[in-house]
């Protein structure tokens, strides 16, 4: 029988109990930070046609356009209206709404 060192049994504990907090963030910062009065109470029904439907979008794209809404650099399309609400957003909670958003289906 290999034994596994009790550190590396600790990690991933770790590493998976991060992940579900992440998730479980996400869904708080999903209503906090005000995402559904635009996006829809599940991410699918967006306030106007214009919006996008953000459940099931890639975790690393969704970040990734955020992070340049709130830093200026997408002014496009309908960016202008994040803009508003993403100086309130820190990086850490973007990467939690993006994955929480990753996983809805």
């Amino acid at each position: 029988m290999k034994r596994i060192p009790l550190l590396a049994v600790l990690a991933g504990l770790t590493f998976a109990a991060g992940n579900a907090l992440a998730a479980a963030d996400g869904a708080k910062l999903y209503q906090e930070k005000t995402c559904v009065a635009c996006h829809g109470k599940d991410a699918k029904k967006p306030l106007t046609p214009e919006y996008p439907k953000l459940a099931g979008q890639n975790a690393k794209y969704a970040e990734k356009q955020m992070q340049d809404i709130k830093s200026g650099a997408r002014a496009n399309g309908n960016s202008a209206a994040m803009k508003g609400v993403m100086h309130l957003v820190s990086d850490e909670e973007i990467k939690a709404l993006a994955d929480y958003l990753s996983k809805l289906k």
